[in-house]
């Protein structure tokens, strides 16, 4: 079976020992795993043009596209993929480009845009489209396309987001016990 890790012009992807990288998963160049991350089937991550770093127990679920946009003179950065710690990326989610903060639940289907910053402790629901640049204030639940602030989190709804995250955790610790 071809390995799901590829390298892009002598950048190759960078795992913590602890993580899972399903087999029908893709990822291409400069991306960093922390540890007990996870990537679940048919994942595309291609880090060719910039970097995509997941965090720890994060996970990206099945179907996810995680890209980047290069750098340019009037960008000089271009715009990296950045995802905190303890989020939870749904299925079928696009991120490009974009910043992810720290226990985040980003809900199936969902497309963040470049330059876009989801700060810490935030649950977006399915299918919502987050703008270039668009900045989401920490602490609430955001729905829509384009996203709009729908209220604000509850106490356990907050709690939940770490649950997810450990919950995943669990689960990539199963899967790696089977191989």
């Amino acid at each position: 079976m071809t390995s799901p890790l590829r390298s892009y012009k002598g950048n190759y992807p960078t795992l913590a020992p602890s993580t899972y990288v399903d087999a029908s998963a893709i990822l291409v160049g400069s991306v960093t795993l922390e540890a007990d991350a996870s990537i679940w089937p048919l994942v595309a991550a291609r880090g060719d043009v910039n970097d995509i770093t997941i965090g720890a127990r994060s996970n990206i679920q099945d179907g996810t596209v995680l890209h980047v946009s290069r750098k340019t003179p009037d960008q000089p950065e271009g715009h990296p993929l950045i995802i905190g710690e303890d989020v939870t990326v749904g299925h079928k989610a696009m991120l490009h480009g974009c910043q992810v903060g720290n226990r985040v639940l980003v809900g199936m289907g969902t497309i963040i845009l470049d330059s876009a910053i989801i700060e810490d402790d935030i649950i977006i629901g399915a299918g919502s489209l987050v703008p270039p640049g668009k900045r989401l204030k920490s602490g609430y639940l955001y729905i829509g396309s384009p996203v709009k602030q729908a209220r604000p989190l509850s106490v356990k709804e907050r709690a939940f987001l770490s649950v997810s995250a450990d919950n995943y955790v669990r689960l990539k610790n199963e899967y790696l016990a089977e191989q």
